[in-house]
């Protein structure tokens, strides 16, 4: 941080001191409801979604070839196989905006074109499977599908167009990483062992997340029964990989590489959270300093008004996975339109306040507007046409 920036934010904290009225029961409750989303946050999310998402991310920024993944993901790779992968693997990582950002970061910067590594930040929290299928089950199937149809055809456009619009920045970010090559920590383990270490800590990350469903009972639940006994098993696996296959170093290295990952990452996102609590409170409350009625008076019917509200709320205000259902389940009670609804849904999983910061610190500040701006609008847009079907 530079000596002025340092100068900005101590004249900004002096002047919020001096001047918020902490006294007023509205700022206080506010404040209070921040750290509560932020307890919550580190409650459900820290421990079992990023902490297994850190070590993920250092594992490919160490153990994955530099070369593969420019090969599959560079701005040269097969738009075919790049974006395809990208565009469901949501399916599999059922995560939230936040948990999404050390795997970006870590592919991104391994090799990825900004197009499918874009992409892939929007589909892993937007294309949940247990999310759209319980957004069908709740909200009904008309929306289910569209949220699950849409969410590919989103995370497909905004990288393609991400990647036309960078693409000179792209090749010579990808030159200059051709070049600074580093040697791969490959050369001690086959191709099926290094699969067999990726796929244990992603199956960690999978089941560690699994949420409880809403139904005692189905698939679903079968697995949450016994998510904790799976993690237990897999990890013991993850011991005897790390002790057998990896040298010292590696693991060294490995360690040290994740916790770069954790400095630069959460305290951006414990920063956004608090903020986004501060404005909205936790979901489903009403103690934040913008008062939910005046949302719910915003998205009603299908104007172009009601749906932009709907995709700039949900782009900013903080969901954890599966929690934007039951919200919206409530708003749709208080008379939102199912095109709001839907534009909502399209932009609020994928997107967050802290998201939106960390990304920034990865990307840039005009990479980060652009793509929050290509959500925003492609949401609005979806929504209108959606509402307007009337299905």
């Amino acid at each position: 941080m530079k000596e002025y920036q340092k100068f900005i934010v101590i004249v900004a904290v002096f002047l919020a001191a001096y001047f918020i009225p902490f006294d007023s029961p509205q700022i206080s409750t506010a404040i209070i409801e921040a750290f509560h989303l932020l307890q919550e946050y580190a409650r459900e999310h820290v421990l079992f979604c990023l902490i297994p998402a850190f070590f993920i991310a250092g594992a490919i920024a160490n153990f994955v070839s530099q070369g593969a993944v420019i090969k599959y993901f560079g701005s040269g790779a097969s738009r075919i196989v790049a974006y395809s992968v990208a565009s469901v693997s949501g399916t599999i990582l059922a995560v939230c905006s936040c948990t999404v950002l050390p795997l970006f970061s870590g592919i991104y910067r391994r090799g990825a074109g900004i197009g499918p590594a874009v992409a892939f930040l929007y589909s892993g929290p937007a294309i949940n499977i247990l999310a759209i299928v319980l957004t069908a089950r709740v909200l009904g199937w008309e929306l289910g599908i569209a949220r699950a149809v849409g969410a590919i055809i989103f995370a497909i456009v905004i990288g393609l167009l991400m990647a036309f619009f960078y693409r000179k920045d792209d090749k010579e970010r990808l030159t200059s990483q051709m070049a600074g090559m580093d040697e791969d920590m490959t050369e001690s383990r086959n191709p099926l062992q290094n699969i067999l270490f990726f796929l244990t800590l992603v199956l960690i990350l999978i089941f560690a997340t699994w949420g409880k469903p809403t139904e005692p009972v189905g698939f679903y639940n079968a697995i949450y029964t016994i998510k904790w006994p799976v993690v237990i098993v897999l990890l013991a696996a993850l011991a005897l990989i790390l002790v057998r296959w990896f040298k010292g170093e590696e693991r060294k290295e490995w360690v040290n590489t994740t916790w770069d990952f954790a400095k630069q990452i959460l305290p951006l996102l414990f920063a956004g959270v608090l903020v986004a609590g501060l404005l909205m409170g936790r979901p489903g409350t009403d103690a934040g300093l913008i008062p939910v009625r005046y949302i719910e008076a915003l998205v009603g019917g299908n104007s172009l008004q009601a749906n932009l509200v709907a995709s700039v709320v949900g782009a900013f205000m903080y969901f954890a996975t599966l929690t934007e259902i039951p919200i919206l389940q409530g708003l749709l009670g208080a008379g939102m339109g199912k095109g709001p609804a839907l534009a909502l849904l399209l932009a609020g999983p994928a997107l967050s306040l802290p998201n939106m910061l960390v990304i920034r610190s990865v990307i840039g500040t005009r990479k980060t507007i652009v793509f929050v701006s290509l959500v925003v609008v492609m949401a609005t847009i979806t929504g209108m046409i959606f509402g307007s079907i009337g299905i």
